[in-house]
């Protein structure tokens, strides 16, 4: 078979040592340039290896640590909460679906399916979260719009407890007395720890990286800024910082460009380091899952 076949395993292998490379190189060029200094970056570009190693862009952050803590903490409540409450109503209404003997199963399937392609706008839904449910400056606002649920999610969970939550088992745990909920509680759930882990990983990272809530619904309360609003209100300044610079000795010592991929650096550590944990079960969720039938 062209699997067993030595030469197409190199070639394989090659192709992967690539994507690999693909993933890492920017990472470490992120790194290499938030201790690179200002002068170097503008003189020299962008390089794996720092020309000519410099700290202010973190010197400069560490002058905000007292609020870049309270962003950490509130992006961690607010990834959290989101996350759980993600989970929970997708398996509600994921495990429904999968039944093939649930009432109106086709209709709501439909109706799931359809929020993939079409929606209200930006402005309909704005102005709905904003004058109807009023959820402008508070914690809802960081949590429920655009992230609470999504279809796709939905899809993934039902496909994957149809193809590995047998039938029989349920059967059997409702002649034994079992309700619903009991047999989601007690067997679709255990059962599906890969799924589970797949969704979780993926709604967190939504949640960690979203900062459009923040944009548009928090207008006062800047003490509900996770950390991904609190780095954007942090550029933006040092644009502005930037801009009214005067001369170029004050640009070249103000570390704008290192500024922003020190940023970055903070913003993207908690995911690096969460991963590796999930990576087993998200594979396999991910693969077994993803197939809409």
């Amino acid at each position: 078979m062209i699997y067993n076949n030595k030469l197409f395993q190199f070639f394989m292998h090659l192709v992967m040592l690539f994507l690999a490379l693909a993933c890492i190189i920017p990472f470490i060029l992120l790194f290499s340039s938030s201790i690179t200094s200002e002068a170097s970056l503008a003189l020299n570009g962008y390089s794996l290896i720092p020309r000519e190693f410099s700290a202010a862009a973190y010197e400069f952050l560490w002058t905000t640590r007292e609020s870049i803590f309270r962003s950490y903490g509130m992006s961690i409540l607010i990834t959290t909460i989101g996350t759980v409450v993600n989970m929970t109503l997708t398996f509600l209404f994921a495990y429904p679906l999968s039944r093939k003997d649930l009432p109106g199963r086709r209709f709501f399937s439909f109706f799931l399916f359809f929020t993939m392609l079409f929606n209200g706008g930006f402005v309909s839904t704005y102005l709905i979260y904003s004058n109807v449910f009023h959820i402008n400056d508070t914690l809802a606002a960081m949590i429920v719009p655009y992230l609470l649920m999504n279809a796709f999610y939905v899809i993934m969970a039902r496909t994957y407890i149809m193809s590995n939550v047998p039938d029989e088992v349920i059967e059997a745990a409702m002649i034994d007395g079992s309700n619903e909920f009991q047999n989601l509680l007690r067997i679709v759930v255990p059962m599906s720890r890969p799924i589970l882990a797949t969704i979780a990983l993926m709604s967190a990272i939504s949640y960690w990286n979203n900062w459009t809530n923040g944009v548009y619904f928090i207008s006062t309360r800047t003490d509900l800024y996770g950390i991904q609003n609190f780095l954007n209100s942090v550029m933006n300044n040092v644009t502005a910082l930037q801009s009214h610079s005067t001369g170029l000795s004050n640009a070249q010592r103000f570390p704008s460009v290192s500024i922003r991929m020190a940023l970055a650096v903070i913003a993207v550590i908690p995911i690096l380091i969460a991963y590796p944990f999930f990576q087993k079960s998200f594979v396999k969720g991910i693969t077994i899952g993803s197939v809409k039938g």
